[in-house]
């Protein structure tokens, strides 16, 4: 295909990226609308396009990472990398000549150069518009998640179109942002969710236990690098009484056995430590789980997928629809509370009440082309 084939553009960094882009991806392909690749190499995503059964990336703009970090949280190398990743993306947009749409995704550092390095400041005679998928998401807190939080707000400013997961985020973005094209299209995690219960079913994923069970997974920066804090979500899990799988990223390890964590988790008998599943495995798990306990935002979305309990080891969250529900507890590391809502939750008189997934419905990356075309 030729480059001026090509109208869409994607610029992603991260497999949690792809994740909530390869839908939008598939919808634009039965469409029959082409789109360009761009990989910034912060992960591989090589094994993740051919398992959503899309292409994999036309270019990579650095050495890709297999590993959860590509920094390990070290600020000075990210800024290093970013700096030639900016320029990159701008040469290689300048070979798509009939580009109408940039798009990128979510809150990482590939977010924020992607939104930068598209933007009008930077390209004053560009034609075609940059668009950010989920957008509108605050925890107003710029500490909490770090940087997170300010790859968000970096990217609202410098977006043309701001795709809302919500309602609630669609509001963030008209009060503060009026003369931005803002459009209320619900979050793309919906379809990837069912996209890939559908491939677990076709690949006869088996449950990790016949019995009720607890999925865990912590990677935050704020929470890794903080030895006070493991030392709470420690005490936290060690109170689950049912087997907990806790699949442990690599950077994760590493802070817990620096501070000499990792013992106290091998040591209890419900807590099973397990290497990170390939998203359409771990999809399925959640689906089966009685409980969640995570750090991320994605696993917050997805609970109120399934109507999962989920409790939240966080001080603050940008996805704050889930609260209103009588399922997700924001623990702010208040590790009483946080024991007495695990034993809530894991009760057998405990009853999810009637609720709507704030982030819509089965066909958002349906309404995104709508939005697009």
């Amino acid at each position: 295909m030729k480059l001026e084939d090509f109208s869409i553009a994607f610029v992603i960094g991260t497999r949690a990226e792809l994740i909530k882009c390869f839908p939008l991806m598939l919808e634009l392909k039965n469409n029959k609308i082409p789109y360009y690749f761009i990989s910034t190499g912060q992960h591989n995503l090589n094994e993740f396009s051919k398992q959503f059964g899309i292409k994999s990336p036309d270019i990579v703009l650095s050495l890709e990472s297999d590993k959860s970090s590509k920094f390990n949280s070290k600020i000075s190398k990210a800024l290093v990398w970013g700096v030639g990743i900016f320029f990159k993306i701008k040469r290689e947009l300048k070979k798509l000549p009939n580009l109408k749409y940039v798009i990128y995704h979510g809150d990482t550092m590939s977010t924020g150069l992607a939104s930068v390095s598209t933007s009008k400041m930077f390209n004053w005679f560009k034609k075609y518009k940059n668009v950010h998928l989920e957008a509108g998401l605050r925890s107003f807190n710029n500490k909490e998640p770090f940087p997170e939080e300010i790859m968000r707000k970096i990217a609202t400013y410098f977006s043309d179109v701001l795709l809302a997961v919500s309602d609630k985020a669609y509001e963030n973005l008209k009060r503060y942002h009026k003369r931005k094209q803002v459009f209320d299209v619900g979050n793309s995690v919906v379809d990837s969710v069912y996209i890939a219960l559908d491939l677990a079913k076709q690949k006869k994923v088996k449950r990790l236990n016949k019995r009720d069970f607890a999925v865990v997974t912590i990677h935050r920066h704020e929470n890794l690098v903080n030895k006070e804090r493991l030392n709470k979500i420690v005490d936290i899990l060690l109170s689950v009484k049912i087997p907990t799988y806790f699949a442990i990223h690599d950077n994760s390890r590493k802070k817990f056995e620096e501070f000499n964590l990792i013992k106290k988790l091998e040591q209890n008998k419900n807590i099973h430590l397990i290497q990170p599943m390939d998203y359409i495995s771990f999809i399925y798990q959640m689906s089966q789980c009685k409980l969640i306990i995570c750090d991320g935002g994605s696993m917050q979305e997805e609970s109120l997928i399934f109507g999962k309990p989920c409790v939240i080891l966080r001080m603050e969250t940008e996805r704050q629809e889930g609260l209103k529900t009588n399922f997700q507890f924001l623990t702010k590391l208040n590790v009483k509370k946080s024991k007495e809502k695990i034993y809530e939750y894991l009760s057998k008189g405990f009853e999810i009440k009637e609720y709507k997934n704030p982030y819509g419905e089965k066909g958002v990356c349906k309404k995104i082309v709508g939005v697009l075309k």
